[in-house]
């Protein structure tokens, strides 16, 4: 009770939040390698079970391009809740890992292992699904009309402009490292669930570009009739698309709140 009573909103406070979000990213570079190759997998297949749910729910739709892409936009948004409430190692939010290397918490060679590693676990996962998902004969659902939705995105995305995927994956991860802080501030399973809906509903919605989404959609594309859609469009997108991830999670959330709530020299 004294709790709620300091914090009325029964909330976590942004300054507290900047300290829990530290000690995640010491804990989570110290995580021995299969531990964290196995939860990146892990957050690889949860991520494209979001994207085929987003896929489904889009196709066909009648209620017009906006509200059509938010309704698509919040079944995505499943894939992050499996992740954050299920536990798995994500690489865009990973990101966040750098509040703790700013702080010299983490060291850069663990930094940057870990984002290798995670990566590398969430491309297999997401791949793999891709394999899964097209096997399972979903896409050929709707007379075919969900393997036509699967074939224009991943075609739209490998003709994205390099300075557009850029961007796009900047904005992105800016939404998406959000939605991770916010989860910091729930107190509750339905409060993160809450709190992890609407940014990723927003990216989504957006047209924003999120690297291991892109490892399944892509790739799922390529599965389903896209056979103008090849590995070096993949590259092609993800090479863009990571550096802006990075950019977006690492240096405009986790830096910024790092001067604001944890730089030496500030209100601690």
């Amino acid at each position: 009770m004294s709790e709620n009573r300091s914090e009325p909103l029964n909330v976590i406070p942004p300054a507290r939040i900047a300290l829990l979000v530290e000690q995640v990213g010491v804990a989570k570079v110290a995580l021995p390698a299969y531990k964290m190759l196995i939860l990146a997998f892990l957050a690889g297949v949860f991520i494209a079970l979001g994207a085929v749910f987003y896929t489904v729910v889009i196709t066909g739709s009648e209620l017009g391009f906006g509200p059509t892409r938010l309704l698509g936009g919040l079944a995505f948004s499943m894939g992050l809740v499996l992740i954050v409430v299920g536990g798995a190692e994500l690489f865009t939010g990973n990101a966040l890992i750098t509040m703790a290397w700013a702080d010299r918490k983490v060291s850069t060679p663990q930094l940057l292992a870990n984002w290798f590693l995670v990566y590398i676990g969430n491309m297999a996962g997401a791949v793999a699904a891709a394999f899964a998902v097209h096997s399972s004969g979903v896409i050929a659902m709707g007379n075919g009309d969900v393997a036509a939705t699967v074939v224009a995105i991943a075609r739209a995305k490998v003709a994205l402009p390099y300075d557009e995927a850029l961007m796009r994956g900047v904005l992105c991860n800016v939404l998406v490292c959000l939605a991770v802080w916010l989860c910091f501030a729930a107190r509750t399973v339905p409060g993160k669930v809450f709190a992890i809906s609407f940014p990723i509903a927003a990216f989504v919605t957006l047209g924003f570009e999120h690297s291991v989404a892109n490892m399944f959609l892509i790739p799922i594309g390529m599965l389903s009739g896209a056979t103008d859609v090849t590995v070096a469009g993949l590259i092609h997108n993800l090479v863009p698309v990571t550096i802006g991830n990075i950019i977006g999670g690492g240096g405009l959330v986790a830096l910024v709140y790092w001067l604001i709530y944890l730089r030496p020299d500030g209100d601690r």
